[in-house]
């Protein structure tokens, strides 16, 4: 499995981009490939998940790793396929979907492409409280803000993998803002005032 393909932009299209990497030039499909045109003849990082299928092995790419996991929360969803997840990233409103997600908002969600009733309301099950806060989309505030704490994302991360839903960790979150430890500490921090 890879995790990013880092190479120069050699070819654009309407449903792809080309990174050439070592000699070889990978086909990854992106959700909108003109978002790379000023980088075009560069050396680009991006950020893939691999689909193996009988018939294919295919690259799904991204900006940023917060539009990667935003597709991958999509695609563990039942009846949601790599082709939908990457037309839901593609609109570029990831908040507006991690919102729509945790309020029930079945009518914004079937606005995006192939997304009916009953799906809609699969993502509402399988996704509510997965996010801990919106991924931006493009990766474009995440460049743009200020160093953060970046020990206590990876602790919040780490807790969100265990199972623990966003709008806990919000308050944990909020409660350490300001301060300077480990992840480890945050970590174990966090869950004696989640177990109280």
């Amino acid at each position: 499995m890879y995790d990013y393909i880092k190479g120069k932009l050699s070819r654009i299209t309407a449903k792809y981009i080309v990174v050439e990497a070592g000699g070889v030039g990978y086909i990854i499909n992106v959700a909108n490939p003109y978002s790379f045109s000023d980088q075009m003849n560069q050396e680009v990082t991006i950020y893939v998940h691999q689909v193996i299928r009988d018939d294919a092995h295919l690259l799904f790419g991204f900006h940023s790793e917060d539009e990667k996991d935003v597709f991958l929360n999509l695609i563990s969803v039942s009846g949601i396929g790599p082709m939908t997840a990457l037309a839901i990233v593609a609109v570029d409103d990831n908040e507006g979907l991690v919102n729509a997600i945790d309020t029930s908002d079945i009518k914004y969600l079937m606005k995006f492409p192939k997304i009916g009733k009953k799906t809609a309301q699969q993502m509402v099950l399988d996704l509510a409280g997965k996010f801990v806060e919106a991924p931006e989309a493009n990766g474009k505030a995440a460049k743009a803000k200020p160093a953060g704490n970046q020990e206590l994302d990876d602790a919040m991360e780490a807790l969100l993998a265990l199972g623990y839903k966003a709008s806990e960790l919000k308050k944990i979150r909020a409660f350490f803002e300001g301060t300077n430890e480990t992840a480890d500490k945050y970590i174990s921090s966090s869950l004696k005032m989640l177990m109280k």
